[in-house]
């Protein structure tokens, strides 16, 4: 049930995301009026996770989580009949703040199963998210021809429908005996101290800054290879996909190995493949190094909230906030630096930034699976 939140999301936000051309030309936004629509959706994003993060305790998880997934849904819907710059922009606020309810709730709720577990699952259901968002970049694709209020309220409608038919299953998040009588309770997990969650807040704008550099300029660094404009969408496809298949596994592996072992390992990975793909100027090269750099960083955020969650939802409210911080900032920072020197060498701060969570992420996430 957990995993269909986590998907259902991943559908939503890609959804949301490929089609935003089409949001701009039927408002008639100037690149500055998109601009400021993207900002109000931070806005809310923002509001939204702090208002989760307050509203969190255990036993109002299912509500956050029902209400949550509805407000998404209703908002999508509603947003694809704006057609005026002052409609969309509260609809992208109120689309915000829902998807920012929602993902402290999720993540909320999947730290409380993984306590009752008793071992990593986190990793697991963040691949949902991935390969969800994989799935509704495909949908989105399929339906390229369709009007995107036809898009928007299909998948808006079907979304609705799985959510109420989720609420009885979810309830169960809220139960005080979730888990078995071998569940490991957050007083058998370290105590989290301020600074600590600081650093993993620190450690989740890093990898998140990473997220919004592949997502935003990796083709535009393709292209500047010359490569056609097939390939140079393959880099951020690369860069997802395997982010996806290091999820899938991540689980094992942080069970395996610790989650400070994985993470430092993986974050050298993230770090030297993609300074390789960006001083070797040569198509296959980087094609290959934004797939290390997304293989590199799978499992950082859901271990980064895992830890966070031995705090409670608030914290992973805070590492969340700051995490997206970094996502929304990330880009534009990148082009001020492209713009003073070279885009090879702004996206080596994505890469510098990798290599500082490898050497701190062991004390962020010690005493951690």
């Amino acid at each position: 049930m957990l995993t269909g939140y986590f998907a259902g999301l991943g559908v939503v936000m890609a959804v949301w995301g490929t089609r935003i051309p089409a949001i701009q030309e039927s408002a008639g936004l100037d690149t500055a009026g998109l601009a400021a629509v993207l900002f109000a959706a931070a806005v809310g994003m923002v509001a939204g996770l702090q208002i989760g993060g307050r509203l969190a305790e255990p036993a109002r998880l299912p509500q956050l989580l029902t209400s949550g997934a509805l407000g998404l849904a209703v908002s999508l819907a509603v947003l694809g009949t704006c057609r005026t710059p002052i409609t969309l922009a509260a609809a992208t606020l109120l689309f915000g703040a829902a998807h920012g309810v929602l993902d402290v709730a999720v993540n909320g709720a999947a730290v409380r199963c993984q306590q009752a577990y008793g071992r990593p699952i986190m990793s697991g259901l963040h691949a949902a998210y991935s390969l969800g968002a994989l799935g509704g970049a495909v949908l989105a694709a399929v339906t390229a021809h369709d009007s995107h209020t036809y898009v928007f309220g299909v998948t808006a409608g079907a979304a609705i429908v799985a959510t109420v038919a989720a609420a009885p299953a979810t309830r169960c998040i809220g139960f005080p005996d979730l888990g078995s009588a071998e569940t490991v309770t957050p007083e058998r997990l370290p105590e989290l101290s301020r600074s600590r969650l600081w650093l993993l807040g620190l450690l989740a704008a890093a990898c998140l800054l990473g997220e919004g550099a592949a997502a935003d300029w990796s083709a535009v660094h393709l292209s500047g290879l010359h490569a056609s404009p097939a390939i140079s969408a393959a880099a951020y496809a690369g860069y997802s996909a395997a982010m996806a298949a290091g999820r899938l596994v991540g689980d094992r592996l942080i069970a395996g190995f610790g989650a400070p072992k994985v993470v430092r390992t993986g974050a050298l990975l993230a770090s030297f493949g993609l300074v390789a793909g960006l001083v070797v100027t040569d198509v296959p090269f980087a094609l290959a190094g934004w797939a290390a750099f997304g293989l590199g960083l799978s499992v950082t955020i859901p271990s980064l909230f895992s830890a966070a969650g031995t705090g409670g939802p608030r914290a992973v409210a805070t590492v969340a906030v700051a995490g997206y911080l970094g996502l929304l900032a990330g880009p534009a920072l990148i082009g001020a630096l492209a713009t003073a020197t070279t885009l090879p060498l702004a996206l080596m701060l994505p890469a510098l930034l990798a290599a500082g969570v490898a050497v701190l992420s062991h004390r962020a996430l010690e005493n951690r699976w």
